[in-house]
């Protein structure tokens, strides 16, 4: 039997040890490429495996040859970074942590770099593999598809205020985490052709915006709103309406529906074994990533720059000169 040809994992924090579990479950070779000695030495001592240290650039120049697969799992301030070098480097097929870019630079030097290299970038988003979101997506498909989406991305802002990070990361914590609840919404909605939204308070450590409320109109004629709080207490969730039923994901990682006949919601049993005992959603991302199954709930970065327009309503209030939803 051949064995898989090694596939490059840049990061070696926690994110990164979770893919690498991913990938050791899936059998698949890989060499890491961290940067800092203790984040390297932590690595090592969870999975055994060696970690690179030191410039990205210098350890892919000791390459004979690039691997052509390469998953990127380094802090949210350089995804853009190891993403650019890694593709200007010869590799040809990216799966990059989302949000891939804090801002519409940073996001339009990777679409430049596409341009330039055709090289493949693929935005992780492991929620769109949820048993949830799979069984969800199922039932929209029965009942003939989507009336509405509404969708909370409430963040535990005390917790988060007492963590020790950047202000940089901070200030795109958006991007960098509640973007995993909006880019579901609109995984089910689809594309927005109109969107408003507006933006009022803050917290010590995102004072531009604390409450965040809006709706939009999909290409699909789905409505989608959204309310979050990020100054009082709360939780991710979301609703999916369909002609039979509503659909219901609050925590995301279940599922309770409402029929037209109750009242009631009952909970769906899932298949939590699709996970097998990883991060939940990260081995149906990889699979896809790697072998094609399920590909097609994986955003390509034109989809994920496609919607930036809405993220950046939805993060500041502020109304896009062109409503369309493209770059």
């Amino acid at each position: 039997m051949t064995t898989p040809s090694p596939l490059l994992l840049v990061g070696a924090g926690a994110m990164a040890r979770e893919y690498s579990k991913v990938l050791t479950t899936l059998d698949r070779p890989h060499r890491v490429l961290g940067r800092g000695a203790e984040n390297a030495r932590r690595f090592e001592d969870a999975t055994g495996i060696h970690v690179g240290t030191g410039e990205l650039d210098a350890q892919l120049a000791a390459f004979g040859e690039l691997p052509g697969d390469a998953i990127v799992a380094a802090n949210a301030m350089h995804l853009t970074e190891v993403t650019s070098q890694l593709a200007l480097a010869g590799v040809g097929r990216i799966l990059v942590e989302k949000p891939a870019a804090l801002d519409g630079d940073e996001l339009a030097d990777l679409l430049d770099i596409v341009e330039r290299t055709g090289v493949e970038i693929r935005i992780g988003y492991n929620r769109r593999y949820l048993p949830s979101v799979i069984r969800a997506r199922e039932m929209v498909s029965e009942d003939g598809g989507v009336l509405s989406v509404t969708f909370d991305f409430s963040e535990p802002s005390r917790r988060i205020a007492a963590l020790d990070k950047p202000q940089r990361e901070l200030d795109t914590w958006f991007y960098g985490n509640s973007t995993h609840v909006v880019d579901l919404a609109l995984h089910f909605a689809g594309d927005c052709e109109s969107f408003a939204g507006e933006v009022a308070g803050g917290v010590s450590w995102h004072p531009g915006a604390g409450v965040f409320v809006g709706h939009a109109r999909a290409q699909s004629g789905a409505l989608v709103s959204w309310h979050a709080d990020w100054m009082g207490p709360g939780r991710w969730g979301m609703q999916v309406v369909t002609p039979q039923r509503r659909l219901i994901l609050q925590p995301l990682e279940r599922l309770r529906v409402q029929d037209h006949d109750s009242f009631a919601e009952h909970e769906i049993e899932l298949d939590y074994e699709l996970d097998m005992g990883c991060k939940p959603g990260l081995v149906g991302q990889v699979r896809a990533f790697l072998f094609g199954y399920g590909q097609e709930h994986l955003p390509e970065l034109s989809e994920h720059s496609a919607r930036w327009p809405v993220y950046e309503t939805i993060r500041t209030g502020a109304m896009p000169d062109d409503q369309t939803g493209q770059e």
